[in-house]
């Protein structure tokens, strides 16, 4: 079954921004909610989330992040750095009619959407992140702290940073690798499973694979949605988000250290970048001066808007709801 016959109501069409053409889904109208996923996903990762707003009265629209789906894929990795993106989701905002919205991201699309907050204030009038908490630049570039933090251990976005090696491994078996990589980050993986591994390590040889006994939260159709989107796409655009964490700190040296729309942020409990951002979380309030939902869902991990929906979409529509 594809993705318009299980969800008719959403509606896919490319629109242009920023010099490139995204394709996005969306339903409903009224105030615009711009829904931005992370890695490895698509607007498919909100297939729960836009019946759930249009019915409360907000246009929701989740684009195909560029290099994803049917988004364009410029081959260029410096055309992933992060202002590039944040210009792509700044200009859809004219481009879809509006003079602005509220921009909420999980993963990749959560510093996608606090920048676009922090960096564009007229455009956006309030945002939200899922998993990943905002943080300020910092005094230096991260790859080299990253390298000095894990010297000879396994980390995947050091992993990730060489051109062609990841990709060869994801897409050799695009199935094998979304049922892998999200059954490791969600709430329903024994992270005493997970061993620290070596820095030459790859990254799915040794995680268990569930087969198609992935959860209540995501089904074997769901998994060969996305198996199919990157079949297409590959991963080398994804990928490049990744390879642009030192250009995107020095393209941001003026960004602004604090923001203040009025702000959700919501993560699950057991989500691994919880763990490995702690001391963001905590000084979340700090930095985001109009937080008004501070949230973690029990029983969940990484992949937060589909391991709990109806927990996510009220949270949504509430803030959604108080801010417009």
């Amino acid at each position: 079954m594809t993705a318009s016959q299980q969800f008719p109501q959403i509606s896919q069409r490319r629109v242009e921004t920023n010099g490139i053409t995204l394709n996005v889904a969306e339903q409903g109208d009224g105030p615009l909610v711009l829904l931005l996923h992370g890695f490895p996903e698509s607007w498919f990762s909100w297939r729960h989330q836009l019946g759930a707003l249009a019915d409360a009265g907000f246009r929701a629209v989740a684009p195909d992040m560029r290099g994803y789906g049917e988004s364009d894929k410029p081959h260029e990795i410096e055309a992933y750095n992060q202002v590039e993106v944040v210009n792509d989701i700044i200009g859809l905002i004219p481009a879809l009619g509006y003079d602005n919205a509220i921009v909420i991201g999980h993963d990749w699309g959560a510093p996608t959407a606090w920048s676009c907050a922090l960096n564009h204030p007229d455009a956006v009038s309030a945002v939200g992140a899922l998993s990943v908490p905002f943080r300020p630049r910092g005094d230096s570039p991260p790859l080299p702290m990253l390298k000095a933090i894990f010297k000879d251990r396994f980390f995947y976005q050091l992993y990730f940073q060489e051109p062609g090696k990841a990709e060869a491994e994801l897409e050799r078996d695009p199935s094998q690798t979304i049922r892998k990589f999200y059954h490791m980050a969600s709430g329903e993986m024994n992270t005493s499973l997970l061993s620290e591994k070596p820095a030459d390590a790859d990254l799915l040889s040794d995680l268990p694979d569930p087969g198609v006994k992935m959860g209540d939260w995501i089904s074997e159709e769901d998994v060969e949605f996305y198996a199919t989107e990157f079949k297409r796409s590959g991963f080398r655009g994804p990928l490049s988000y990744y390879r642009n964490l030192d250009l995107t700190w020095e393209l941001t040296a003026e960004s602004p250290k604090q923001i203040e729309q009025p702000a959700l942020f919501v993560a699950g409990e057991r989500d691994g970048v919880i763990l490995m951002a702690a001391d963001a979380l905590k000084e979340l309030p700090k930095h985001v001066t109009d937080l008004r939902v501070n949230q973690l869902i029990p029983k969940i991990g990484h992949w937060t808007q589909q391991e709990a929906p109806e927990e996510v979409n009220e949270l949504l529509i509430k803030f959604l709801k108080e801010v417009t």
